[in-house]
């Protein structure tokens, strides 16, 4: 079994920060890449980052240079510093990881955190 925790959301201004984490743990040979995913009210869910093993990042336009992906030493963690807010980023985000359960594994495993509440106030 695996566990996402998320953490960090809330309400802030326009022009304000927030950081996200999100700490995996359980059966976890592996973590092939982790990342954060947001969806607001009406919207489709769209990739906002994404960090790999290697540490390969990916960014959707709408936060270049405004958000930045990162993961600690272990890479059970990652973490969105999120800079510049705009109301448009309102959204709830969720944490996702892709992992292998054991070594014999042939198949990445995809699971999802529970999502937070980001608000961002004009």
């Amino acid at each position: 079994q695996v566990q996402l925790v998320e953490s960090g959301g809330g309400l802030v201004q326009a022009g304000g920060s927030l950081r996200l984490s999100c700490a995996a743990s359980g059966s976890i040979f592996s973590i092939n890449a982790m990342g954060w995913y947001r969806q607001a009210p009406g919207k489709e869910r769209e990739l906002v980052a994404a960090i790999t093993l290697g540490g390969t990042t990916n960014y959707a336009d709408s936060v270049k240079g405004r958000f930045t992906i990162s993961r600690d030493n272990a890479k059970n963690t990652v973490y969105l510093q999120m800079n510049s807010l705009k109301p448009e980023d309102t959204a709830v985000y969720y944490c996702n990881v892709a992992y292998l359960s054991e070594r014999r594994a042939r198949i990445l495993i995809d699971y999802w955190g529970q999502g937070t509440q980001v608000t961002v106030s004009s």
